[in-house]
């Protein structure tokens, strides 16, 4: 009898015996040198804990609401692109997940599921994760399919004026099957004869003159909340404020664009002082256990996003494989919260923390 996963580390490795080379480096790889990549995970490990102790937490709640909805976990499935590629049910199965664990799926533009099949594949709230097209009018089409289809957010990605160069697609000469959204209104035929078709189709399609003056535009087409995804630094932040979006999330597209761009729970702080609790931080990149969770909502995260783990999961077991991962994570963050004081995720503070920058400042 196969012995069960224990952890995100477990999946990761048997998704690396289960899926083709080519799909697995895709999930997996970063940009060039793959220094953020590894950054990502490192940083947290830097971070330490200051525990409370002789606390009742003998009945702990880890529920939260994001943008006033209700989840049983601060921890949200990121938008990760063509699921079908891990399991033959791909964004469905997932989707599926989310809703039996009582969190958020954001949905990729990229799915290889149509906004409607994962609509109607259960009864959940989700998000809708929008590229800005040339073709401006596709963009505002898949908006409006979302908006009527109940998602309840459109979460804007924002790294990608191109595609950042990941080195594993392009030995593998990654091809990638047509975007389900956008079947017969986007060209299928675009091949590159330099590596990766998919580094070619987005240099095709994808609008790199879309600025923060085009956010009103945005806007103007959809009645739902937007988040930004992509954020850094304090000066963007604030210029998300500026433009009056719902909420931000610090990521660095899974250290898949910008090689050297910091670890985004380096920055989460950064990001959380600039908006002055007006709207939602949230944070994804490098999150492999529950005690990774507890750092991000104690350095001011609302939530966290998960990308590569929910994956490792689909791969290797589908829809249980998925949900599996999300209650290994909520266990763990569960536990980590009774060791550390916190009845409730309220309760996790910035005193429960110590930082890099904190160790640096006690020593001068």
């Amino acid at each position: 009898m196969a012995v069960e996963p224990v952890n995100v580390k477990e999946f990761q490795e048997l998704a690396r015996q289960v899926l083709p080379k080519m799909y697995y480096d895709f999930y997996n790889g970063g940009a060039e040198d793959q220094y953020t990549l590894g950054e990502n995970i490192e940083a947290y490990h830097r971070i330490t804990f200051r525990p409370r102790v002789l606390i009742d937490v003998s009945r702990i709640s880890l529920s939260t609401t994001i943008l006033g909805h209700h989840v049983s976990v601060p921890i949200l499935i990121a938008p990760t692109a063509m699921h079908k590629l891990a399991h033959p049910e791909g964004e469905v199965a997932t989707a599926r997940a989310a809703a039996t664990c009582n969190t958020i799926m954001v949905m990729s533009f990229g799915s290889t599921c149509t906004i409607e099949e994962v609509a109607s594949s259960c009864n959940a709230a989700r998000f809708f994760q929008l590229n800005i097209f040339k073709r401006r009018d596709l963009s505002a089409l898949v908006v409006r399919r979302a908006e009527r289809n109940r998602f309840k957010a459109i979460v804007l990605t924002v790294d990608t004026p191109r595609l950042g160069r990941r080195e594993a697609d392009i030995r593998n000469k990654m091809v990638a099957p047509q975007v389900k959204n956008f079947e017969g209104l986007l060209p299928t035929d675009v091949v590159s004869d330099k590596g990766s078709d998919l580094q070619a189709y987005a240099e095709a399609t994808f609008d790199p003159s879309f600025s923060w003056k085009d956010i009103e535009w945005l806007r103007s087409i959809t009645n739902l909340p937007i988040l930004i995804k992509g954020i850094l630094t304090r000066e963007d932040a604030i210029k998300a404020m500026e433009v009056g979006v719902a909420g931000i999330i610090v990521s660095n597209h899974g250290a898949r664009q910008l090689d050297y761009s910091p670890a985004t729970i380096s920055v989460l702080e950064e990001v959380v002082h600039a908006v002055e609790g007006k709207v939602p931080v949230l944070v994804d990149g490098g999150i492999r256990r529950g005690t990774d969770v507890f750092k991000a909502l104690a350095l001011g995260a609302q939530a966290v996003l998960i990308g590569r783990p929910i994956i490792y999961g689909l791969a290797v077991k589908g829809e249980y494989g998925v949900r599996r991962v999300i209650e290994m994570l909520r266990d763990e963050l569960e536990l980590t919260m009774a060791l550390s004081g916190c009845a409730s995720v309220n309760d996790i503070t910035r005193s429960h923390v110590i930082t890099e920058r904190d160790r640096a400042r006690s020593m001068l």
